[in-house]
């Protein structure tokens, strides 16, 4: 049987066989596959990330809006960019480089 996929000539009627008994094609198989390990990618090694982010941004919002750090209309933007890039250290990086006059 093994052989057979090797002899396309005498076993053809296994190999037919085998196929009709798969439902959908292997190019979905396939597919799935990849969308599952793209997910599990994501889920073990991208929270992190997406966790950080998503901190970064509210504490950037508990700042500007809650205790009024005055950022100007230039930094305004740029600060939200930065610490929803960089998470807690970017806008803490930002209030460090605000309370020191350096921006």
């Amino acid at each position: 049987m093994v052989l057979g996929f090797f002899d396309f000539g005498k076993n053809a009627s296994i190999v037919s066989e085998t196929t009709k008994a798969i439902p959908f094609s292997i190019e979905l198989v396939i597919l799935v596959l990849i969308l599952i390990a793209i997910t599990i990618i994501i889920m073990f090694y991208l929270k992190k990330i997406i966790v950080n982010s998503v901190l970064g941004g509210v504490i950037w919002f508990v700042a500007v809006f809650v205790f009024n750090v005055q950022l100007g209309p230039t930094l305004f933007i740029p600060s939200f960019v930065i610490s929803v890039i960089f998470g807690p250290a970017g806008i803490g990086t930002i209030l460090l480089l605000l309370a020191l006059g350096i921006i």
